[in-house]
């Protein structure tokens, strides 16, 4: 609902797209796309995908039809020769890209590219991979990473406005590691004790903040926004090298 309702979460992407420097293109690793293997979109016009159901139908209407870059997709390709990277020329662009990026470029008037999760890989795995998109910062590529730190719907109370004790431990927890630099003991994020086991419940929410930090450079400042956790969900955001 953060696309269409008028909240401090929506407006602070807003504001983030006005900051930025326009970019030339984006690539997205969503939440919502898990794969076996690793897959990158490569269509020209990306279709807006509705992949949720039990809202409002307002949300349903939302189109955003912001072109898809073939040529960032074959670039993609390129950077990681190992594995494979496929090319998927019908894969349109799901909620956890329209979602954040519609408030931040309203006008969908920038190449949007999304690369995929292969979900039975480990964090370490994931972060490995995304070092090799390294080169992407210097060609005018925004890399957006659209996730939640803390993420489990099964303890999600919708009218429960203050955290679980839990939950907000570990948002603050990895919260201080991304401001420390220390990747290495987020990467095994399994690992990490009785309160990681409820923020993730399973993997997919997580793992994209990781193809984010691995794009930090050492003189890179980190910036965080939408430090807030509701109910069993953190909203929590952090800007890398801008």
């Amino acid at each position: 609902m953060n696309a269409i309702e008028d909240n401090a979460w929506r407006r602070s992407w807003q504001a983030l797209g006005q900051r930025l420097p326009r970019p030339k293109a984006i690539l997205c690793i969503s939440a919502h796309w898990e794969t076996q293997g690793v897959y990158v979109s490569s269509t020209e016009k990306p279709e807006t995908i509705h992949d949720f159901h039990g809202f409002p139908r307002a949300l349903f209407d939302v189109r955003y039809p912001a072109p898809g870059s073939p040529a960032l997709a074959h670039r993609v390709a390129e950077l990681i020769p190992q594995p494979r990277v496929h090319l998927d020329s019908h894969r349109g662009l799901d909620h956890g890209a329209w979602g954040v990026l519609r408030p931040m470029y309203p006008e969908a008037d920038i190449p949007v590219v999304q690369l995929s999760l292969s979900s039975l890989q480990p964090g370490a795995w994931h972060y490995d991979l995304a070092r090799q998109l390294a080169p992407l910062r210097d060609e005018g590529v925004l890399v957006v990473g659209s996730g939640n730190i803390v993420h489990n719907l099964r303890h999600w109370k919708q009218n429960q406005a203050d955290p679980y004790d839990w939950a907000q431990r570990f948002d603050e927890d990895i919260a201080d590691r991304i401001a420390e630099g220390h990747h290495e003991g987020m990467l095994g994020y399994e690992t990490l004790g009785p309160d990681a086991l409820l923020a993730i419940p399973t993997p997919e929410h997580y793992l994209p903040l990781l193809y984010i930090l691995a794009l930090q450079r050492q003189d890179d400042a980190v910036e965080f926004f939408n430090d807030s956790v509701a109910s069993s969900i953190s909203m929590r955001s952090v800007l890398i090298g801008a």
